[in-house]
């Protein structure tokens, strides 16, 4: 039986107060849950960990919040197949997979493996290892009439016909809740060394280090003058990469505190700006401070797009054709 609680005053989402908190331990209680909601016309809301609820419009009205901190823990870790089978409510800091890695980095503490799905986090090592969509394979949800639907399963190549769980990766839970997910794992690389250029040409840097034959697992610009990128995998071929990497664009070597910052600036971040990738020098030039995945195309600014000078927001606007981030981050 699920928990249910009049909610308190930390339950609230956006500034709009909830009246109850019911916390499913399983993916039945959660769809007895939601049908009792569907019953009696409750306005929803899921929450993972709460590290993402400001994120995009407050709900008009919000009467449960159904929280997933019992949906934990692992199902099943397929270490030969490189597969994790894990709840949704089970927090990302909790994994710990001898030899592999869930190769999502998140800037938010306390976030959920569900949550993370839900709105398509990533952080600096998309560059190679993708977001959650990318290595998401599988996921079971519960809809909002109560209904579980299962898509995927547990090997890379699943799908035939429409992909739903790439439809529910980044929905920020307005679909479905999300019960169980199964993702791609990555061997834990042997070594992993940072190099840091700090450079006035930022954007010559990226444009030089994306067309030479490298293959870091991060390349962020953090904004101004840095340009931070990650090498992983055997030693010799880390150690190759770097004296390459340095011959063509400089730089010193780093270390991990250096992806800590930019994380931490990505999570105090207020606003995100999708831009072309080749559009990165435009960027730069008008933003004043930003972590910038130059190639995913997002920029994440301390600011919300009303707290832009006018005259610096037309600059973006006519040098970039600036638009809303489809998450609705910017206002």
């Amino acid at each position: 039986m699920a928990l249910w609680s009049e909610a308190t005053e930390a339950d609230a989402v956006g500034g709009v107060p909830a009246r109850f908190v019911a916390a499913p331990a399983s993916t039945q209680e959660a769809a007895a849950v939601l049908a009792a909601a569907a019953r009696d016309d409750l306005a929803v809301v899921v929450r993972g960990g709460g590290s993402k609820l400001d994120w995009g419009m407050p709900p008009r009205r919000l009467d449960l919040i159904v929280d997933t901190r019992l949906l934990t823990g692992v199902v099943e870790h397929a270490a030969g197949d490189l597969i994790l089978v894990v709840r949704a409510g089970t927090p990302l800091a909790a994994l710990e997979l001898a030899g592999q890695q869930l190769a999502l980095d998140t800037p938010l503490p306390g976030a959920t493996v569900g949550g993370t799905v839900a709105v398509n986090t990533s952080g600096p090592r998309r560059q190679f290892y993708g977001t959650a969509r990318d290595l998401l394979i599988g996921i079971t949800v519960v809809r909002p009439d109560g209904r579980v639907t299962h898509a995927g399963g547990k090997v890379v190549k699943n799908v035939a016909g429409y992909d739903l769980g790439k439809l529910v990766c980044g929905s920020e839970g307005r679909l479905a809740l999300i019960a169980r997910v199964s993702l791609r794992l990555h061997p834990l690389p042997a070594a992993a060394a940072t190099l840091v250029v700090e450079t006035d040409d930022p954007a010559g840097v990226v444009r030089a280090l994306r067309r030479s034959q490298l293959q870091p697992s991060a390349l962020d610009v953090h904004h101004p003058g840095r340009v931070a990128v990650l090498f992983e995998g055997r030693e010799g071929a880390v150690a190759e990469q770097m004296d390459a990497a340095r011959a063509l664009v400089g730089g010193g070597p780093g270390d991990a505190s250096v992806w800590e910052e930019a994380r931490g600036r990505q999570a105090r971040a207020l606003g995100r700006l999708a831009f072309a990738p080749r559009d990165l020098g435009n960027v730069l030039s008008t933003l004043t401070e930003a972590v910038v995945r130059p190639a995913a195309g997002i920029a994440y600014v301390p600011h919300r797009v009303g707290g832009v000078p006018p005259a610096a927001a037309r600059r973006l606007q006519r040098a970039l054709k600036a638009r809303l981030d489809p998450e609705g981050v910017l206002t």
